[in-house]
């Protein structure tokens, strides 16, 4: 049985988040996107835990759902920031904390509670660091599991150019063991991560990391599950497994939309691939002070292998452009305009949720019941039919559905 899962967004009490960011609104666009399993997110905020309380009952086996709400699986996560110094050099590192039960997440909480202050953020900011993270709640319960969040990113990540590691192990020590998986993040995808031999032994999983309802999904694992009462050690399990079987996938966006894939600087609208940068030493060419350097550039920095490498016996990487995105190419209207988004709401009605339509539908299938350009727009993306503009330095890219192919 197939499971789509979205394990890593927020809610309306972290940072720059919609405040329609609520659990029944959630379960609601879950349905639309056709996602099965979701994250609970931000378990840390005390506010939050309670309204998840009010609103989550426990499956009995690790795994929760909606009390009054029909629609996908929940499993217990939230997002830690860790600011601290190591190595004689400032580290913001973030993580993700996958829980089995409310008894371990009110432990987590109470130890965390005692490092920095809880409500302040949905992710909470902490002066401890990633490896002693890992100690204090695998200490509380060892059944959680820890993920490296948006390893890229230039600002707050494992491998983040501005303050991370050139190694899992160099940021976690004698606790990499406990490490299996990694995610990914927007503007890195699974191939530019294939090109580094020492994530061999560890999972790429890709989560939408969502501020807003419409963005959920559009980045998912797939997961092939043997019986419909899975629970939190079978999702847990599959992950630290590496089992291509039953890991089969993961949904990408196109890592150029991400907001930091290119080197630049926002401010100076300069925007450079690596080898654009490389020639200026990194040195932006119109304020002539240091650019941000981006995921495409540090991961080439630690790469051991060529481009387009892959490993053999990995998830499938699926790149796609969420409907909505599409439908407002094709009929010339804003994203979240009302054209579009009763558009979207009605083919929702009709074929039941987007990742039907963007992933199994024929076109012949599609043809019956849609526009002929967003069908069009859909075969585009299905077949990498697609213009890219790289972001950079916080600036979204742009993917293009119509206009030409552009081979990644």
């Amino acid at each position: 049985m197939r499971v789509i899962a979205d394990l890593h967004f927020h809610s309306k009490y972290s940072r720059a988040v919609s405040p329609k960011m609520m659990m029944p609104e959630i379960i609601k666009w879950a349905n639309y996107k056709g996602l099965n399993l979701i994250g609970s997110t931000d378990f840390t905020h005390p506010l939050w835990l309670g309204h998840l309380k009010e609103n989550l009952e426990p499956l009995g086996n690790g795994l929760f759902k909606h009390k009054n709400i029909k629609g996908p699986k929940i499993m217990l996560t939230t997002e830690v920031s860790s600011i601290y110094t190591q190595g004689g050099k400032g580290r913001r590192i973030h993580n993700l904390i996958f829980a089995p039960s409310f008894e371990t997440v009110e432990k987590i909480n109470k130890k965390l509670g005692s490092i920095g202050n809880l409500y302040s953020d949905g992710r909470p900011i902490l002066g401890i660091s990633a490896k002693d993270l890992v100690k204090v709640v695998l200490d509380i319960d060892s059944t959680c599991l820890i993920v490296p969040a948006h390893a890229w990113t230039p600002w707050f990540s494992v491998f983040g150019s501005k303050s991370g590691f050139n190694s899992i192990a160099e940021c976690y020590e004698e606790m990499t063991k406990h490490i299996y998986a990694i995610e990914t993040g927007l503007s890195s995808d699974p191939e530019m991560n294939w090109r580094l031999s020492m994530l061999d032994n560890i999972s790429l999983i890709s989560n939408s990391d969502s501020h807003s309802l419409p963005n959920l999904g559009r980045e998912a694992n797939i997961f092939e599950v043997d019986r419909e009462n899975y629970g939190y050690n079978d999702i847990c399990d599959i992950i630290k497994s590496k089992d291509n079987k039953k890991f089969p996938a993961t949904i990408e966006f196109y890592p150029e939309e991400g907001i930091y894939h290119w080197d630049g600087h926002r401010a100076c609208k300069v925007s450079l691939n690596p080898q654009e940068s490389k020639k200026l030493n990194g040195i932006c060419p119109v304020c002539h002070k240091p650019l941000t350097i981006g995921v495409l550039n540090r991961a080439d920095e630690l790469a051991d292998r060529v481009e387009g490498h892959q490993p053999k016996d990995v998830p499938a990487s699926i790149h796609l452009v969420p409907l909505q995105e599409i439908i407002a190419e094709a009929i010339g209207s804003p994203k979240l305009g009302k054209k579009v988004q009763n558009e979207y709401l009605e083919l929702i009605n009709i074929f039941g949720n987007e990742f039907s339509m963007l992933l199994d539908k024929s076109k012949q299938e599609l043809s019956k019941k849609m526009d002929s350009k967003i069908v069009e727009g859909i075969m585009n993306v299905r077949n990498n039919k697609v213009v890219k503009i790289a972001g950079y330095d916080g600036v979204y890219g742009k993917i293009k559905v119509f206009g030409g192919i552009n081979e990644k």
